[in-house]
């Protein structure tokens, strides 16, 4: 019976072990040399996760919304320069091309220092996180995040 409980004891304390590595927190160093990354959250932690390839869309394929286009390459431009420029809210129906746009503006722009980080909308409390990894980083980052949606009684757009 004591050899049982031993054996049960040791496998208890491997499992225990095992359990721990796999909730104990470790900060990633981010891997800088990608363009494209995605804020990921585990267990209460987030890091940026590079995406190894990234959509390929060209501006010249993105079509009819030519003057939103027009607008947010001229936007780009200027925040690629530091000079003023704003931030975006593309509104439209699904499938009218608005994350197209801005990965078009990735393939076109990132030879000039452009980078993007995709974040979901449960993730836009860790802004402030997301803000302080990039704040000293010579490249100019989007922050984009797709699908913004909320229902009339939903609170969450407070976050």
């Amino acid at each position: 019976m004591t050899q049982k409980l031993d054996g049960l004891m040791t496998r208890a304390e491997a499992l225990l072990a095992k359990l721990e590595g796999c909730l104990q927190t470790k900060t990633q160093a981010v891997d800088w040399d990608a363009i494209a990354w995605r804020w990921v959250t585990l267990q209460g932690a987030g890091s940026l996760q590079p995406i190894t390839h990234p959509h390929q869309v060209l501006l010249e394929n993105i079509r009819f919304v030519d003057v939103q286009k027009a607008e947010v390459v001229r936007n780009t431009r200027q925040f690629l320069q530091g000079l003023t420029a704003n931030n975006i809210l593309l509104t439209g129906a699904r499938g009218t091309g608005k994350s197209s746009l801005i990965k078009a503006l990735l393939t076109d722009f990132s030879s000039k220092g452009l980078r993007l980080i995709e974040v979901e909308k449960h993730d836009l409390v860790h802004l402030p996180e997301v803000v302080s990894l990039i704040r000293n980083r010579p490249e100019k980052f989007i922050i984009y995040c797709d699908d913004l949606t909320f229902e009339a009684n939903d609170i969450a757009y407070k976050a």
